[in-house]
């Protein structure tokens, strides 16, 4: 018997907007941290109950940096998200993956400066790994998905995060080339990271736009290429979203357990007995699973 969940996406407001789904409801979700980007909207998706948070907010109102980043996480938490699928447009810094191409992230480099990375501070100290920062699972769901419907795409990939909400340097951009990393964003970090702490499975989808500064024809790129990308992009993601629901109850009953299923069992450091009672109350949502176990 398949195990209950519930899918949630992050991403810009071109991938929020489905006129054609059933009962579409926009929530109000109140949080430790303060509100988060958006409201959230609840629709539902072949019979099954999807999450859709605009990252940015519906009319794109908030920078990277000014993302609140703990309240989207914990919002979604809240209203009992088991998955996170980020769909987030983003740069190539390799000649194959050309603007239209998907890229399933496994592992993030985070050059982001300001932004709070963790729930766990004042007096609940945890250290999670973040070794794997994605899910096998869902990387690989959406993968036969994206397969089905012969979109480009590369599963994995190494995605850095820049703070922002400036684009890269030359030098910058040519450095990361050298690192061998593929694709750059402003947004998937500390996302990934608090998804994470949160128990959350969570996955990226990169959807690149354009080539980053280091390619030779960059400047010649207009902006009326790049809308047409980022249309055909949305078109494809929504595509996305349509079709994994249908299949991702069989990857939970076949894979093992995902490590961010249970990963608090082994990374809060603080003793119980020593936990901050104000802290403890504001991660009640975070902390049910690990307070019914211990």
């Amino acid at each position: 018997m398949t195990k209950n969940f519930l899918l949630a996406f992050i991403g810009g407001s071109g991938v929020n907007q489905f006129e054609d789904l059933k009962n579409q409801k926009w929530i109000n979700v109140k949080t430790p941290w303060g509100p988060p980007s958006d409201r959230i909207l609840s629709v539902n998706v072949n019979n099954n109950k999807v999450l859709f948070l605009p990252r940015h907010g519906r009319s794109h109102i908030y920078n990277p940096s000014e993302i609140n980043y703990r309240a989207n996480i914990y919002a979604l938490k809240k209203l009992g998200a088991t998955d996170i699928i980020s769909l987030s447009s983003c740069g190539s810094l390799k000649e194959n993956l050309s603007p239209g191409t998907f890229v399933l992230v496994d592992q993030f480099i985070d050059k982001t400066i300001l932004r709070k990375k963790t729930f766990f501070e004042e007096g609940i100290v945890a250290h999670v790994s973040m070794a794997n920062p994605t899910s096998k699972l869902l990387r690989d769901a959406c993968e036969e998905v994206l397969q089905k419907l012969e979109i480009k795409h590369q599963n994995k990939g190494t995605y850095i995060a820049m703070e922002g909400p400036q684009f890269s340097t030359k030098a910058e951009s040519e450095s990361y080339r050298k690192q061998k990393i593929d694709v750059i964003g402003m947004t998937n970090m500390p996302e990934a990271k608090l998804a994470r702490e949160a128990e959350i499975r969570y996955a990226t989808v990169a959807m690149v736009t354009d080539y980053d500064c280091w390619y030779s024809q960059h400047d010649d790129v207009d902006v009326e290429q790049i809308i047409k990308t980022l249309n055909k992009n949305s078109n494809n993601a929504k595509s996305l979203v349509r079709n994994i629901i249908n299949i991702l109850p069989k990857y939970i009953e076949d894979y093992p357990k995902d490590p961010a299923e249970n990963i608090l069992d082994k990374s809060i450091i603080t003793p119980q007995q020593n936990w901050n009672k104000k802290t403890k109350k504001k991660l009640d949502i975070i902390l049910k699973r690990y307070l019914e176990k211990h």
